[in-house]
């Protein structure tokens, strides 16, 4: 049924202004505007849906997970944006929020709204 059908995924915020900044500034993501929404235009063609909710709740969950080649690097250039990294009790995170000692290297970040994202090498 679906088979053929380009899926697509979005998640809430409540500041689209924020939002779009953060998104398309500190991430450097490709991002439009249209009809108080937002497009975050990512590798491999499909767009992810931001859109505003008067009653947002963080997501308790990672809601994107942008793979690099060099985690490292990332966590740094990111930093040098102004993003700063979650540190999790239980995990073992190194001096910049990096996990690397199960499964692959990955540290995380929030958005203005609170909802949670990824870096992870691989």
């Amino acid at each position: 049924m679906f088979a053929t059908t380009k899926a697509f995924s979005g998640f809430s915020v409540d500041d689209i202004a924020r939002a779009r900044d953060f998104y398309g500034g500190a991430l450097g993501l490709d991002v439009t505007e249209e009809n108080g929404m937002l497009s975050l235009h990512v590798a491999g063609g499909t767009d992810i849906v931001v859109y505003p909710k008067p009653d947002h709740v963080p997501a308790s969950f990672t809601i994107l997970n942008f793979p690099v080649d060099d985690i490292d690097l990332a966590v740094d250039g990111l930093t040098e944006r102004g993003v700063s990294f979650e540190r999790y009790p239980g995990l073992d995170q190194d001096e910049k929020g990096i996990m690397r000692d199960q499964g692959p290297a990955i540290a995380w970040f929030t958005d203005p709204a609170g909802n949670i994202i990824s870096v992870l090498e691989g």
